[in-house]
């Protein structure tokens, strides 16, 4: 009689949950390299995330997680994007699809490494450039808030934001490379 070694059992939908939140940032990286802005991204990964439940029996592994989810949200990313350019502008579905597979090889520890980096570069900025940083993405207007607040135009902020994004780019990759060494 062979001796074989048990299968892993099968994920169960209690499963789900904890999954989809350990490999969330991973997807969202994902679905934004496909899509031009964050709210299409929430609009996919909501829509993805439904199907991922209704099929979750379909996954024989935990391991198996996030590549099989990367192929639900890429379908969504698609459908998403074909929705969007009817009312706008957008790249054809030929270079959506380019742009997907390019970001398929990013693996969850190469999103934590550049996580890690880019933490760690922004602690270098002051209190005043970090809030630059983010600015742009805070909201509608808070880019020309700040500027009025700060008695500037919001071009020359803008200007400031471009140079200061140039030296946290750059303390990002140096450290990424520090980390391979």
């Amino acid at each position: 009689m062979e001796h074989s070694e048990p299968s892993p059992a099968s994920p169960t939908l209690a499963d789900f949950m904890p999954l989809f939140l350990s490999h969330e940032t991973a997807l969202r990286t994902y679905a934004r390299a496909i899509l031009p802005d964050w709210g299409s991204v929430d609009d996919a990964l909501q829509e993805a995330s439904v199907t991922m439940l209704e099929k979750f029996d379909q996954l024989h592994t935990v391991d198996g997680f996030l590549p099989w989810a990367k192929v639900i949200l890429r379908f969504k990313c698609f459908a998403v994007a074909a929705a969007n350019r009817r009312h706008r502008p957008i790249l054809s579905e030929e270079v959506l699809r380019l742009i997907a597979d390019e970001a398929e090889p990013l693996s969850q520890q190469t999103l934590l490494d550049s996580r890690a980096a880019l933490d760690a570069c922004m602690q270098r900025f002051s209190d005043s450039h970090q809030t630059l940083l983010l600015a742009p993405y805070a909201g509608d207007g808070e880019v020309k808030r700040t500027a009025e607040q700060a008695g500037k135009t919001a071009n020359a902020l803008y200007k400031l934001i471009g140079r200061l994004r140039e030296k946290l780019s750059e303390c990002v990759e140096v450290k990424l490379q520090q980390e391979m060494t």
